[in-house]
């Protein structure tokens, strides 16, 4: 483990036994900080889960499938980032990152903490969209949404009980469109820090889409209306 942090190796996250101590863990967390890696500190069961049959004394770490982007990089050029508050299933990801590529998204955020990261299951249910597009992993998802702001970015959030429906509403320049997790939605805090909550109507008796469908009804309705403007 000391090895790969010294020698940089890509690590998406690392899970230490909560209790566990001495100066060689402390090493590993100093280290893991240092490259902006996620540590969480869970029961040992967990750990034991995570590992499977592989002995971990205490830790164990993922390897990241890609190398994480700078947000900085891509906001000189971006006209619509997508914003992730708290995506945990990481086929959702996945599927969340094809379909934001081939939409024309500039990149993809998501936080260090309570969401999945860019594992091998990621890179797969991407199917080959993670060699394209960029993700850019940020800290507090409301405060880089205020950052966003700030920059020029008009905020559009989806939200099962928001006032706009998808469809009826003018895109902005530049986009950022925030999608929460699965089952709770934005976070308030992200909610009230959004321009627009726009919703997708539903027929059924079921609120809500899962959420790499409903990254996919919107963020197209977004390429039709503002590729018609760009293009006209």
């Amino acid at each position: 483990m000391r090895e790969a942090l010294r020698a940089g190796r890509a690590l998406d996250r690392v899970l230490i036994a909560r209790g566990a101590g001495g100066p060689r863990l402390q090493e590993i967390i100093d280290l893991c900080r240092g490259q902006s890696i996620s540590v969480r500190f869970e029961p040992r069961d967990a750990l034991d889960r995570a590992a499977g049959a592989a002995s971990h004394q205490g830790v164990v770490a993922f390897g990241a499938a890609r190398e994480y982007t700078e947000l900085d990089e891509v906001l000189p050029s971006a006209q619509l980032l997508v914003v992730l508050d708290g995506v945990e299933d990481p086929h959702n990801l996945g599927a969340i990152v094809r379909t934001a590529h081939a939409a024309g998204a500039s990149a993809v955020l998501i936080p260090e903490r309570r969401a999945a990261g860019l594992t091998e299951t990621v890179a797969k249910a991407a199917a080959g969209a993670l060699e394209y597009l960029p993700v850019v992993r940020i800290g507090n998802v409301a405060r880089t949404v205020e950052d966003l702001k700030a920059r020029g970015f008009w905020i559009y959030g989806i939200d099962e009980r928001g006032p706009d429906v998808y469809s009826q509403i003018e895109y902005a320049l530049p986009t950022a469109v925030v999608l929460g997790g699965e089952g709770q939605g934005l976070h308030q805090l992200v909610q009230k820090r959004c321009d627009f909550l726009v919703r997708i109507p539903m027929a059924g008796s079921i609120s809500s889409l899962n959420v790499s469908v409903a990254a996919g009804v919107v963020l197209f309705e977004w390429r039709r209306v503002t590729g018609a403007r760009q293009h006209g």
